[in-house]
């Protein structure tokens, strides 16, 4: 199972974004699928999460401006990002907490899979 992002961009503050996470392979089920990000010099640190029963979380700095959705948060995971800031320039990675995924005829539980990351830049 690969996790691809896309969707990153340059925006004014203010401007919106949407960001998507695809899911290759089968994962039968996970605990959470979520967003994290990393500017530059800084840790990664969480963003926006969605459990499999659809129980959504936020970070307190996106609360009210962002949005995590899934069609089928099996298959993609968006996040809908409104009111940009110039803090939330950084590279925004998706990632599955414990899932597990069909490998030939076997089911393999992984602790977690990351994403490559999709750069967000928002400018002043």
């Amino acid at each position: 199972v690969q996790l691809q992002a896309s969707g990153g961009g340059l925006v004014q503050a203010g401007g919106s974004l949407r960001l998507s996470c695809a899911v290759s392979g089968s994962i039968v089920s996970f605990d959470a699928m979520d967003w994290y990000r990393q500017a530059p010099g800084k840790q990664r640190e969480f963003v926006a999460a969605i459990s499999s029963g659809g129980t959504t979380t936020y970070a307190d700095s996106v609360k009210g401006r962002f949005t995590i959705s899934g069609d089928n948060p099996k298959k993609a995971v968006y996040l809908q990002m409104n009111s940009l800031k110039p803090e939330d320039t950084a590279v925004y990675y998706c990632h599955a907490d414990k899932p597990v995924e069909v490998v030939g005829d076997t089911f393999v539980a992984r602790r977690d899979i990351w994403g490559q990351g999709t750069q967000v830049t928002v400018s002043s």
